[in-house]
């Protein structure tokens, strides 16, 4: 009897335990969560002042982009591998041209910066391997700092 009342509360305990290690990615996502301002951009190489000013909102584990003057360009989910290097970021998108694509990326957070590569470019390019476009590279690189609520 003793034997089962030992096992019945490691069940307990471990099942307890294990939730609170069963979302790796919740802790990572938690730093993205709000909305960014694009500071500074470039695509293939070049400078993208077009980007500039884009908003960049995170939400649970859902993302929305917006234009400066405030029509949504782009919305989905998004993912993050922070055991990674450099830390991987995918955005899948759900809405509009793009639905059911994904750009692959990587991401940087330093305090209120966040920085990152992806292949929003071209599509049919991989994942970036560091935080620099070139000329044919088809990826984009975009510079945020975290927005005032």
């Amino acid at each position: 009897m003793r034997m089962i009342t030992w096992a019945m509360c490691w069940l307990v305990l471990g099942m307890g335990y294990l939730p609170a290690h069963a979302q790796p990615t919740a802790e990572p996502q938690k730093g993205l969560q709000g909305t960014w301002a694009a500071t500074r951009a470039e695509r293939d190489g070049k400078g993208a002042d077009d980007v500039i000013g884009h908003r960049l909102s995170f939400s649970g584990d859902r993302f929305q982009i917006r234009s400066k003057d405030g029509k949504p360009l782009y919305a989905g989910v998004f993912r993050v591998e922070p055991g990674t290097k450099p830390a991987a970021i995918d955005f899948e998108h759900s809405d509009g041209t793009l639905r059911g694509e994904t750009w692959k990326g990587i991401y940087t957070l330093s305090g209120d910066t966040l920085t990152i590569c992806d292949n929003a470019a071209n599509l049919d390019k991989g994942r970036p391997a560091g935080f620099e476009t070139k000329t044919g590279s088809g990826h984009v690189l975009i510079a945020f700092k975290r927005a005032a609520p």
